[in-house]
């Protein structure tokens, strides 16, 4: 690698540092418009029985567990059940559990990868999905407008707030090479190629140390590499040929650091916005970037958009896939297709307080 590439690499990788710490400084006054358009609805429940799936080895645990037991105890209801995940089971039977035991909301107290799962599970049942963000990314809760860094605030809200629905996505993975084939739900962002080699090459050290920047650094030595052929069929057309580096599938937009990645992904319109990326050089990169954190809104040939309500993909070869930030392994084919209104998630509304008798809240 030249000289120069080097240093290209690390001025963006800078200016993405700091431009997304700035971001998180101007969140409110860049991020207007909202991320779901419909108004949300008051559950109406003067009491509820409340199951939570936490994740135990999450740093605020114990505090999110203490704040959960705390706020239905002042509200004059019964002490909330716990269902904690295992490695081995990171929240399939414990949302199952849930349903079962006949909860009025299910909290997750956890990361991305424990509220996709959890979602996964309640998708469909029409029981709302409360979230207390304790991961690193939080993707959903940001999308959804909750500060990811008030604790009290997220429990409150999970607990007392309002409620609407939102879509899921789904996909589809199959490995012709292994034989494997799976499917897993997705709530924000799903993808094939260089986003998932970043992510699944990511020091866990340094995300620990410096949380979500610590993927800046795995990024730099990933954009170094060749564009790989691909098949993209969208919504059942011809399928047509492309070189690229990644294709992303975007249920929302907003990532960390306060950059607003698909703009025209909403959460409730039942589509996907389909984005391929194919940069050729560190030119194609920076001027990627520029768009994205400038929002340049003229075409740029090396990231190209497309709406779908369902996409198939095929490659030659296999390459790695993510879902909402988690690795899920390598494919040589994904199909992806959105679930609309399908989960019923807990937001801010009007007002949001412990409920009293007569509806009102305090």
């Amino acid at each position: 690698m030249s000289d120069l590439l080097i240093y290209l690499i690390a001025l963006g990788a800078l200016a993405f540092a700091f431009s997304s710490w700035w971001g998180v400084r101007k969140l409110k006054a860049r991020h207007v418009r909202s991320a779901v358009g419909e108004e949300a609805h008051h559950p109406g429940l003067e009491k509820q029985k409340v199951a939570v799936v936490l994740n135990p080895i999450k740093a605020k645990s114990e505090e999110a567990r203490a704040a959960i037991k705390r706020a239905c105890l002042d509200a004059g209801w019964d002490e909330p059940r716990f269902f904690e995940t295992t490695i081995e089971d990171p929240g399939f039977s414990q949302a199952r559990a849930a349903l079962e035991d006949a909860a009025d909301v299910v909290l997750v107290g956890g990361g991305d990868g424990t509220v996709r799962v959890v979602a996964e599970t309640l998708a469909g049942s029409k029981i709302p999905m409360g979230l207390v963000p304790l991961g690193t990314g939080n993707l959903l809760a940001r999308n959804l407008d909750l500060d990811v860094y008030d604790l009290a605030g997220s429990v409150d809200t999970a607990l007392f707030g309002h409620q609407r629905f939102i879509d899921t996505a789904q996909m589809g993975i199959v490995n012709s090479r292994t034989g494997h084939s799976s499917k897993h739900t997705f709530l924000v962002i799903a993808g094939i190629g260089l986003d998932a080699e970043i992510l699944g090459d990511t020091n866990d050290g340094l995300k620990r140390a410096v949380g979500w920047l610590a993927y800046t650094e795995a990024g730099v030595r990933h954009m170094p590499g060749r564009r790989k052929k691909v098949s993209i069929a969208l919504d059942d057309q011809p399928e047509q040929t492309r070189k690229i580096r990644s294709l992303l599938f975007a249920n929302c937009g907003l990532i960390p650091g306060g950059i607003d990645f698909v703009p025209q992904a909403m959460i409730d319109d039942g589509m996907l916005d389909v984005v391929v990326m194919s940069p050729r050089s560190a030119i194609g990169w920076v001027a990627m970037y520029a768009k994205i954190v400038f929002k340049h809104k003229r075409h740029l040939p090396v990231m190209t958009y497309y709406r779908s309500g369902k996409a198939v993909i095929r490659c030659a070869e296999p390459m790695p896939t993510q879902l909402d930030g988690d690795p899920s392994g390598e494919a040589t084919a994904v199909t992806v297709r959105v679930d609309p209104r399908s989960l019923l998630v807990r937001v801010k509304g009007t007002s949001t307080g412990h409920w009293m008798p007569d509806g009102s809240t305090l």
